[in-house]
């Protein structure tokens, strides 16, 4: 396998980039044909590539080779797409991109419900997924216009942020938020007076590129308010700007 770049998540101003040969992709997909294809795609872009066309095998894979990204097909033999990742989510903060032949919207929402980061409806472009992939990996990792404290942390009440060490604490326990959970956190914690539109909220997270439904920003935020046990109604850490989209709360 190619073994030439450097992670592409590290970014200008990194203390040190992470010395990583090559970015792993784990592609589950049943059909061999269409798993080789995608393979072939990602590892001429430089990825260490993964195959694996059974759900539980590819629970057992990810274990074994803790990948940085999982392409995931939501119709599995032996066990589905959303049954794999639930589980990854137990063990792993891979990307996530799940596939479905499916254009209807609540199987794509089921999906992202389970942890995934971003989904594509079958048919598409190899290419268009690892421009997906890349954008994921070159995220931005925003570290502060928020007030931090003199440890550069952001605090909202109970809620404790860390953008450079990328932690948070409720209640100065620490809560476990996918990677696109954190970054969404992250996007509007730097700017907490700033009401995002959802448009925004993609593309700073997903990148400007990023085409599909924009409601994909609620399902995240959702999530967030679910393990910060931020009620809608009262929304202490994430407010709704109705006509507009959403900003950060006081935590109060």
């Amino acid at each position: 396998m190619p073994a030439t770049d450097r992670d592409p998540r590290s970014v200008p101003g990194d203390a040190e980039p992470v010395a990583r040969v090559a970015t792993r992709a784990l592609v589950v997909e049943d059909e061999v044909e269409m798993a080789q294809v995608i393979g072939s795609y990602l590892e001429r872009e430089g990825f260490e590539v993964h195959l694996s066309h059974d759900g539980l095998d590819a629970v057992a894979r990810a274990r074994e080779v803790d990948p940085d990204i999982v392409v995931l097909d939501l119709g599995l033999p032996s066990q589905d797409g959303l049954e794999v990742c639930r589980q990854l989510r137990t063990f792993s903060d891979a990307y996530v991109v799940m596939l479905t032949a499916r254009s209807d919207e609540v199987d794509t929402l089921v999906g992202l419900s389970v942890g995934a980061d971003d989904y594509l409806t079958k048919p598409f472009s190899p290419r268009e997924l690892v421009a997906r992939l890349r954008a994921m990996l070159r995220r931005p990792r925003p570290i502060g216009n928020a007030a931090p404290d003199a440890e550069g942390f952001r605090v909202f009440g109970p809620l404790t942020i860390d953008p450079t060490g990328r932690d948070v604490w409720l209640h100065d326990k620490p809560i476990a938020l996918t990677r696109t959970e954190f970054d969404v956190l992250a996007v509007l914690s730097e700017r907490p007076r700033l009401a995002y539109t959802r448009r925004q909220l993609i593309d700073a997270v997903w990148g400007q590129t990023w085409v599909g439904d924009e409601h994909l920003v609620d399902v995240h935020i959702g999530h967030l308010r679910r393990k910060l046990d931020d009620d809608a109604s009262a929304s202490r850490f994430i407010r709704t700007v109705r006509g507009v989209g959403y900003r950060m709360g006081s935590g109060e």
